[in-house]
């Protein structure tokens, strides 16, 4: 409920803000476990695929967001969880596969940070990893404009990415990195490119 109530709140807000589009809902499976996996410029990205999505989400926020308590509260409660970036946080993959063995959507960001206009940085192996072990699909999401007032934004939902072939297969983190590039690559690759 507490979800819902922001979501909408968010929404109105956001399409009063930008002009929003979206294209590719359809793609999103309507049940089980889903991995989005979108580009990451602004701290308004989470709030844009929440308020596009058709489905509830889940996603990894840096540890640093829920040192103030009433904040990370919020955020708990919109389905964040804390991770702990540049070391390997174990609690963090255990939270992210419960998800997703709940059938639930979990949202990542293959570069693990925030990228500036230009910049390229190579995916993390979390992504693959994540879609390998719990036997779910990655719907890419690219997002397409800045965010300037009144400007458009184009939320694009891409086919669904399955991984079959690797399920059971132990994969090394070099594997694992090809594989979450090459979903990048296709974020990047949908609408205008970089």
């Amino acid at each position: 409920m507490f979800y819902r109530c922001v979501v909408a709140f968010a929404r109105f807000l956001l399409f009063f803000m930008f002009r929003i589009e979206t294209v590719g809902r359809e793609n999103v499976p309507e049940t089980g476990g889903v991995v989005y996996a979108a580009n990451h410029k602004s701290c308004y990205d989470p709030i844009v695929i929440a308020a596009t999505s058709k489905r509830q989400l889940t996603f990894m926020g840096k540890k640093e967001l829920f040192k103030f308590k009433p904040f990370g509260y919020i955020l708990k409660s919109l389905g964040a969880f804390p991770v702990n970036r540049g070391k390997g946080d174990v609690g963090a993959v255990k939270t992210g596969l419960a998800i997703l063995k709940q059938e639930k959507v979990m949202m990542i960001f293959p570069e693990g940070k925030r990228i500036d206009k230009g910049e390229i940085v190579p995916a993390k192996p979390g992504v693959a990893m994540f879609a390998i072990h719990s036997k779910v699909p990655v719907v890419p999401i690219k997002i397409d404009g800045d965010y300037r007032f009144m400007n458009k934004i184009k939320i694009i939902y891409g086919k669904p990415i399955y991984f079959e072939e690797y399920y059971g297969q132990k994969l090394n983190s070099e594997q694992l990195t090809v594989l979450s590039q090459n979903i990048l690559d296709t974020i990047y690759s949908m609408g205008d490119g970089r």
